[in-house]
């Protein structure tokens, strides 16, 4: 099932590996292309989520006024995301694209003999940075700390990467809603550094580079995005007519009169 993709994936970067003459070069400039071009979607996905945290009052007291009919529930909450062109699923797509060629990255280095003999003599390495990007660092570990201090820091940065992104996400959160956040986000950190520790070296490359863009991202861009989203949408409630929702009475036939 993953063959076409990987081969794809092999074949985009040998074409770049043709001028970067690295391969962690390649995987770097790689990002660079799938980060370029996702920028849209993300754009697109943060202004989204901008406004639904403006309509979220107005969701909420959906919910409670039907909280007793499930049925109508759902059908008004359709309505209310058809009404606002708002995709619940929508911020999970930048995310979902990306998952198959980090799954074809892992599948073209364990098979990386299969996909290209030569590599071994070429040097699939990042400079004298990573010298083996497939190796993992466990399998790094075993050959001694001065081997794998390189790629026990790509593992730190993997764990690091993935703590940052949804603490600055968090940042406006307090009380207990926040420390239950933060204990999540703790534990799904040391689960990511787990999983890494026996990931290749390029796919460890690969998520580093991407979620460093991530984060200078919303630095910079993201929450500018947001605040002009969220005054928008506040300037459109304001704006935007009054709905009454009226529920007409089955009018009672009067009794009548016996003659």
């Amino acid at each position: 099932m993953w063959d076409w993709i990987v081969e794809i994936l092999f074949q985009v970067l040998k074409l770049i590996q043709g001028f970067a003459s690295d391969w962690g070069l390649s995987i770097i400039i790689l990002v660079v292309i799938v980060r370029l071009l996702l920028t849209p979607l993300m754009l697109k996905s943060t202004k989204s989520s901008a406004r639904m945290q403006v309509l979220q009052p107005k969701l909420m007291e959906m919910q409670e006024r039907y909280a007793d009919d499930p049925e109508r529930l759902n059908q008004e909450m359709m309505k209310f995301y058809s009404e606002n062109k708002f995709n619940p699923f929508g911020g999970c797509l930048p995310l979902f694209i990306q998952m198959p060629i980090l799954i074809a990255l892992f599948t073209l280095l364990r098979d990386l003999g299969h996909y290209f003999p030569d590599a071994a003599e070429q040097g699939f390495a990042f400079f004298n940075i990573l010298p083996n990007l497939v190796l993992s660092p466990g399998q790094a570990m075993s050959e001694g700390l001065a081997v794998a201090f390189p790629y026990l820091g790509a593992l730190i940065l993997f764990g690091i990467l993935t703590f940052i992104p949804q603490l600055y996400m968090t940042r406006n959160q307090t009380g207990a809603a926040a420390s239950s956040t933060k204990m999540m986000m703790a534990v799904m950190t040391v689960m990511m550094l787990f999983m890494g520790w026996g990931l290749p070296a390029g796919v460890l490359l690969y998520y580093d580079v991407s979620s460093a863009w991530q984060v200078v991202q919303q630095i910079f861009v993201t929450q500018r995005v947001i605040d002009k989203a969220k005054a928008e949408e506040e300037e459109r409630m304001q704006n935007a007519p009054i709905e009454v929702d009226v529920v007409r009475r089955e009018r009672k036939k009067r009794p009548h009169k016996s003659r």
